[in-house]
């Protein structure tokens, strides 16, 4: 039976696009990744036996971490389509409940995850730095008298980056793809140059060389480890884009052009090794002929900030995730693009990475000197994807416990090994994305539990729903014409900000709304699901709302599917009335005091409830109070 022409139009295109987002991080590696091992710190000396051991690790990595790992298995662990590492904890553990009732094994998986999650900022950070600067020292090898170049070159374009994200991805996105087909083509082509130098050098794709590297060179060669393992960063960007494109273009574009793309480079760069050893400062752009250095080094370039972009748009992904289940304080989310709601724009993230780019590029100043600071946080992330795939594969699909181990023991050995060589770079910059991980970790930890402080805090203040509706029934309050939306955390309970409006004006409104608004653990929820209508005595109502965690919560949009269920709203007539809390730490039992000051801080920084359900501001009134917690 042959496949609809459209559809496979649909599938080349989203090949094609996912060449574009998915492999600009993995696909740049060739730029830095064996001359780290032959010219970097923990060089090794240039000679056939050990260039033919790493270029075999190098395969064998990218075999068994990217498309064992990766592409095979943990891509199968979807969650509606989307994938990442918040997507997989939510999978692992759909049901995290009350954090005082998880078990001591959950607790730790469930922070196992989140600091994985937040040492994802780290390889954000450090990545549009190494790949550009790797892109632009290919001016180096033009001439070294451009030498003094590169770092203000490199800051230009990084800063031009940054600076074009409020425009949006969407029409940059669409050359993305052709470029990177264009530099897989080229670093192919390279390859293909170098190996006619030593065609012997294919001997490498047999793993016995890694083997006996290995075992001849016993701590030397674990060390180089840490420089082997810069093949493979980027593999974690493969399972978060899932949602973006779905696995089949994702896995087409990994055997159909990505791997065979970088073997030939890498092997290309051994040819040229082992035929002029000398070259060993720069072998990527050695393999040009000199005619197309500068065109190449364009050509890097150009591939190198569409890795970084990938990066970016990861890191504003992961945020909102991160917002919308509980994790991080309300941020400014701005949309990009009218039909595409994945394309958003963040600029408190924004300007962040921005500042931490280019410090690293003016601190460290050569890709060298940052390979040595890149690897351990993507080492770690990875192995805590393992540990999550084993919990989700045990969970989604009744494997057994061996079943899951056969799959996840192998890719943790090899990770851990990994994670040890490059924790030998912590002295030489690796403490850099340990630091920002641990950093960001204990801000995310102090806002998930001070969230969750603060509504035991409020539930115990607020009156249930029957009880309060029977006061009113009682008293008959004044009640004034129009109608008033009050967001409720609780589904079941009365808002405090109600409570104090009758309280100090004794006055309700003749319909009265509780709006309370759920994340899903899924990360979209379909219209039809979103929105469930009741109507209690006395001219109250509830509407109990859901988004998913990839969702943005417009509150507009959700009175528009309330009023399909009879519930309609004028906006002329209504008014929102929003509760601000002022946190008030305390020695009362729950988190340390300074985990109290620090999450008050937070959330006196926090966006607005206003701006980030998009309320109209001129029909909102605060209503403030003063929660000990």
């Amino acid at each position: 039976m042959q496949s609809n022409p459209s559809s496979r139009s649909r599938l080349a295109g989203l090949t094609l696009a996912a060449l574009g987002i998915v492999y600009g991080d993995i696909g740049t590696s060739p730029l830095y990744a064996l001359r780290e091992c032959f010219h970097g710190q923990h060089a090794m000396s240039v000679n056939p036996g050990n260039v033919l051991g790493i270029l075999s690790l190098f395969i064998w990595s990218l075999i068994l971490i990217v498309a064992v790992k990766y592409i095979i298995f943990v891509m199968q662990a979807d969650n509606k389509g989307e994938g990442g590492i918040l997507a997989l904890l939510s999978l692992a553990y759909p049901d995290k409940g009350n954090p005082s009732a998880q078990t001591r094994g959950t607790r730790v998986m469930l922070g196992l995850g989140l600091f994985g999650a937040a040492l994802l900022y780290g390889d954000g950070m450090i990545t549009p730095a190494v790949s550009v600067l790797g892109a632009v020292e290919g001016l180096s090898v033009l001439t070294p008298k451009l030498d003094a170049y590169v770092v203000p070159i490199t800051v230009g374009v990084l800063s031009g980056l940054f600076m074009a994200q409020r425009a949006g991805t969407g029409a940059v996105g669409k050359v993305f793809g052709p470029i990177m087909v264009a530099w897989f083509g080229v670093i192919s082509l390279l390859g293909i140059r170098g190996i006619l130098l030593h065609p012997a050098v294919f001997a490498a794709i047999n793993p016995i060389h890694g083997a006996r590297f290995l075992g001849t060179h016993h701590f030397e060669g674990f060390k180089i480890l840490g420089s082997v393992f810069l093949v493979v960063t980027g593999g974690e960007a493969l399972y978060a884009d899932m949602g973006h494109f779905g696995r089949r273009p994702i896995r087409i574009a990994w055997f159909g052009m990505v791997l065979p793309a970088l073997v030939l480079n890498y092997l290309g760069q051994g040819g040229l090794l082992i035929a002029n050893p000398d070259m060993n400062e720069n072998p990527f752009f050695n393999l040009a002929p000199t005619w197309a250095l500068f065109p190449l080094v364009v050509l890097a370039t150009a591939a190198a900030v569409i890795a970084s972009q990938a990066l970016i748009s990861g890191a504003f992904s992961l945020t909102m995730q991160g917002i919308q289940l509980g994790y991080i304080p309300r941020l400014s989310i701005e949309h990009t693009s009218e039909s595409e709601r994945g394309q958003i724009y963040m600029p408190h993230v924004n300007w962040a990475l921005m500042a931490a780019c280019l410090g690293l590029v003016v601190g460290f100043k050569t890709s060298s000197n940052l390979a040595a600071a890149y690897g351990i946080a993507v080492t770690l992330t990875m192995a805590v994807t393992t540990l999550l795939f084993y919990r989700a594969a045990r969970r989604l699909w009744g494997w057994k416990p061996w079943q899951a181990a056969l799959v996840c023991v192998p890719a943790l050995i090899i990770e851990m090994a990994f994670f040890g060589a490059n924790a030998l770079k912590v002295a030489h910059g690796g403490w850099f994305p340990l630091v920002i991980g641990i950093v960001l970790f204990t801000l995310m930890a102090t806002w998930k539990r001070g969230r969750f402080l603060l509504w035991q805090r409020m539930r115990s203040a607020s009156l249930p729903a029957d009880v309060f509706i029977e006061s009113v029934e009682r008293r008959q309050p004044a009640r004034v014409d129009g109608t008033a939306v009050y967001m409720a955390g609780s589904s079941d309970g009365t808002p405090l900000a109600l409570l104090h409006n009758l309280k100090h004006n004794k006055v309700l409104h003749r319909r009265v709304v509780f709006l309370t608004l759920q994340v899903s653990e899924d990360p979209r929820v379909p219209d039809a699901e979103r929105v469930v209508v009741e109507k209690l005595p006395h001219g109250f109502w509830r509407i109990r709302a859901r988004f998913g965690f990839f969702e943005d919560p417009s509150v507009p949009r959700l009175l528009e599917l309330a009023a399909e269920q009879g519930l309609e709203f004028k906006e002329s007539e209504t008014t929102f009335f929003l509760s601000r809390e002022t946190i008030i730490p305390s020695r009362r039992a729950g988190m340390a005091l300074w985990r109290e000051r620090l999450f008050a801080i937070m959330a006196r920084n926090a966006t607005s409830a206003t701006a980030f359900f998009r309320l109209p501001a001129n029909r909102v009134v605060e209503l403030g109070m003063q929660v000990e917690i």
